[in-house]
């Protein structure tokens, strides 16, 4: 059965005359009356009744004309949907780490977005997922955070997965807690006076090429004996503002955001570990003017809150 025979037939029905169709259709009218006996015998129906007074529509024509009002609106709205539903002229995506400063950049980034047509994706997830959103999930960027002794190991796996990488920011940690927490005003804070509290972190740490329970022994102390495993961002807030027994390692932080949850930030004397956010594309991949507006949000995010 032939689509455009279809179109015909309800073109014919709607018009009510075979001479007004082929006006409309912009088809002569034998061709027109060719194509719709092609399509009866196809059926083995009678769609169409001829007399010198003009056409009639039969029973079985009618039940026919409503199937193919259906089928046609059907397909026009596939091509609708692929010819207009996608075409985006503005995007931008990106996986982050759970980190306030990032977040901050993004929410300051989001007030340029004045051009119609434009989708944005930002996804906190851990350095795996955020890869993986790349080579699999279309997403342009990430910003992928580690340790620098694990430097090689993610070098090596951009090189193979044909990312390239550039460094965003480099820290080390420091601490969170809440403002009623016993050690929240101690003049230093050492890395034994948080034994006996409750440290809120994230399980989903990952190092490629290493066992995850190599990467959880090197990064978690073995000494803290209470540890809460939030994957949530807003959440681990909600925990520190609650609960003054909890602390948190953390990158750069607003103070806004301090206030927001009656927090502080401290530096705990004790050596740490410089870690690295990166950031990462594909290497034939250009940076669009969404892309280069949103690093810059990070650069002035960072020059803000670097103090600790």
């Amino acid at each position: 059965m032939n689509v455009l025979h279809m179109k015909y037939a309800v073109e014919i029905a709607n018009a009510g005359s075979m001479n007004k169709a082929s006006e409309q259709l912009y088809i002569a009218q034998p061709n027109l009356s060719r194509a719709i006996k092609e399509l009866e015998a196809d059926l083995g129906i009678t769609i169409f009744r001829r007399s010198p007074k003009g056409i009639t529509i039969t029973p079985e024509g009618e039940e026919f004309i409503g199937y193919a009002k259906k089928i046609l609106s059907e397909i026009d709205e596939v091509e609708y949907m692929y010819k207009h539903r996608f075409e985006v002229k503005h995007k931008f995506s990106i996986s982050v780490p759970r980190a306030c400063y990032i977040s901050d950049a993004f929410a300051n980034f989001s007030k340029q977005l004045l051009k119609k047509d434009t989708e944005v994706f930002y996804h906190e997830t851990n350095s795996l997922n955020a890869i993986n959103n790349i080579l699999q999930a279309d997403y342009k960027l990430a910003i992928i955070r580690y340790a620098e002794k694990y430097d090689k190991y993610f070098k090596s796996m951009f090189e193979s997965k044909g990312l390239k990488s550039e460094k965003v920011a480099e820290f080390k940690y420091s601490l969170i807690m809440n403002k009623k927490c016993p050690i929240a005003n101690k003049p230093e804070i050492n890395v034994s006076d948080l034994n006996d509290y409750i440290e809120i972190t994230r399980a989903d740490q990952f190092v490629p090429s290493l066992p995850l329970s190599t990467v959880k022994q090197e990064e978690f102390d073995k000494n803290i004996s209470r540890r809460i495993f939030v994957f949530e961002r807003a959440s681990q807030f909600d925990l520190l503002s609650k609960n003054t027994q909890t602390f948190m390692w953390v990158s750069l932080v607003p103070d806004h955001v301090l206030e927001r949850y009656d927090l502080v930030n401290r530096v705990c004397e004790n050596d740490r570990p410089v870690y690295k956010d990166v950031l990462v594309y594909k290497k034939d991949y250009v940076l669009s003017d969404l892309d280069n507006a949103f690093i810059e949000e990070i650069k002035k995010a960072i020059e803000r809150y670097k103090k600790f």
